[in-house]
């Protein structure tokens, strides 16, 4: 006799809760690409015909598949273990990489040769890139992920954080401090506590609106800019630029000391986000998710996007404000088609840019307290050292971008000036090459110090050694021989943890509840840290 399968209840496309999970995460979104947008037009002077015509269609092609996608993922699962309750996993645009595309590929190029285009192109070769080891670490990442100590890989990203994500919108901010520091505090009540607006309201688009309502009635916005740019509404069909991605991977050395490192990242947050998924509930095929990823970085690339999209941290809170299926495609779609009828320049026009910033501040702050709150704490110096070489390679950059002002640069004024000054330029500039890279070595060298795992201290020394021998940290190219003198100081590190290593001395004992691998997953505790990290943060 033929068994008698249970009965699967049909399942809705869209429930109250989608709603709920779509405009915060939909606005979100929306931040995000505008941020991107006013990016290129602002920093990289790339042409809006460009930006509304090619980037933003070829950014709406890999959000509106990458959510649909994310939705079917979530559909196939709720089938297969009859549920009603799979929430779909958050995907877009990835903040701290368009930070970094902007400011530390493309901002350079164009400072150097004054031509948008080819800021653009080293722009779409880093995102390539980006894409393929993704895609690599589908099959490998869970073996990086297992030796690289997690106080390293976030240590580097609260580098990014404080200085490329944070510190450009603190500046913007208090440029209208009227606007945005209203903005900033309702994100604050919202997100750091408990309190919740009326019916819910959606924190983000609360914020946003009111930040607009202030600036437009304080006489910030102004009526035709909104005129023009509403004029400029077209429809833009993506195309595949092939011509242009391939011109920048001809040059590709010099983008590999980010790409790498930012490339591991993306792969092993995606790890942790599919582990807290499976926390809450819904557990999705790891392989399945990071292929997505990765396809999404190329197919983006190759339709001339340098912005690799990512699945975002926050699935537990989409799943607690009740979005299931729908919310995601709902995003994906609602974005794209902005995309492609290029209604960015219109909503740049209405959104006072301080009423947008505020978000990305506190995007800055959660991520940067993130890798304090979700490593040990006898890591703290380790996220610290990982940390200053961002900072230093920031702080490269702004000198750069003033004497440039000036009319000058770090070369025509000499070290010799610049030291006399208190400005340890050539050091910094040594120090934050290859900075991304640069701070998961010095982290994990650190951390495997603190552990007293001397020999692991040393292999990651040695990495470091090698790495600034031939340019990929510490060095302004790849080249052989591109930094000896660093190269040897690391080399003395790892002699010295070497022989320490001989003692044998016992590890550092775990403190209660530590993972003593520290791979513990952030957000497995449920805390409202991870969860209010992920209401605005890609």
């Amino acid at each position: 006799m033929a068994s008698i399968r249970p009965s699967v209840a049909p399942l809705p496309y869209w429930v109250r809760g989608d709603t709920n999970a779509f405009f915060g995460f939909g606005v979100n979104v929306l931040v995000n690409v505008l941020t991107l947008t006013g990016l290129c037009l602002a920093v990289v002077n790339l042409p809006e015909g460009e930006v509304f015509g090619t980037i933003l269609p070829a950014l709406g092609i890999a959000l509106v598949a990458g959510n649909i996608y994310y939705t079917y993922l979530a559909r196939r699962l709720a089938r297969r273990e009859n549920r009603s309750d799979v929430t779909a996993l958050p995907y877009g645009p990835s903040v701290p990489h368009m930070f970094i595309v902007i400011f530390v590929i493309m901002l350079p190029i164009y400072l150097r040769t004054q031509d948008p285009v080819r800021a653009w192109e080293a722009g779409l070769a880093w995102a390539f890139i980006i894409g393929v080891i993704v895609l690599i670490g589908a099959f490998v990442g869970p073996y990086i992920r297992r030796y690289a100590p997690r106080a390293a890989l976030l240590g580097t990203l609260a580098g990014i954080s404080i200085t490329f994500i944070s510190m450009n919108p603190a500046g913007q901010m208090w440029r209208l401090a009227w606007v945005a520091l209203p903005v900033f505090a309702l994100l604050l009540i919202g997100l750091l506590t408990d309190v919740k607006l009326p019916f819910n309201f959606p924190i983000g688009l609360a914020a946003l609106l009111l930040g607009t309502a202030i600036g437009w009635a304080g006489g910030a916005m102004s009526v035709p800019d909104v005129t023009a740019a509403a004029r400029d509404i077209a429809v833009a069909v993506p195309s595949f630029k092939i011509d242009l991605l391939l011109a920048g991977l001809a040059d590709m050395a010099p983008l590999l000391a980010t790409a790498i490192p930012l490339g591991v990242y993306n792969f092993t947050e995606g790890m942790t986000n599919v582990e807290s998924a499976a926390t809450a509930g819904d557990n999705y095929n790891l392989r399945s998710v990071l292929l997505a990823d990765g396809a999404g970085a190329v197919v983006g690339a190759a339709l001339g996007s340098p912005f690799p999209p990512a699945v975002y941290v926050g699935h537990p809170g989409w799943k607690a404000a009740g979005g299931r299926s729908g919310y995601s495609m709902a995003t994906g779609v609602v974005i794209a088609v902005l995309c492609f009828l290029g209604m960015f320049g219109l909503l740049g026009a209405i959104f006072p840019t301080a009423a947008i910033v505020p978000i990305l501040l506190y995007i800055g702050l959660l991520i940067g307290a993130q890798a304090f709150q979700a490593t040990p704490r006898a890591h703290a110096a380790a996220v610290v050292a990982a940390l200053i070489p961002n900072i230093a390679a920031w702080a490269t950059g702004q000198i750069d971008n003033a004497l440039a002002a000036a009319g000058t640069t770090a070369a025509a004024v000499g070290d010799e000036a610049l030291n006399g000054a208190g400005v340890v330029y050539d050091g910094l500039l040594v120090l934050g090459q290859g900075a991304i890279l640069a701070g998961l070595v010095l982290g994990a060298v650190v951390v495997f110090i603190i552990d007293k795992r001397f020999v692991r201290a040393a292999i990651f020394a040695g990495s470091g050694a090698l790495l600034s021998f031939i340019g990929l940290i510490h060095g302004e190219r790849i080249e052989w021989n591109a930094n000896g003198q660093v190269a040897l100081g690391y080399l003395f590190v790892a002699a010295i943890c070497a022989v320490f290593a001989l003692g044998r001395p016992a590890p550092r004992e775990p403190d209660p509840g530590e993972d003593d691998e520290d791979r513990a997953d952030p957000a497995a505790d449920g805390s409202d840290g991870e969860q209010r990290t992920s209401a605005l943060s890609g």
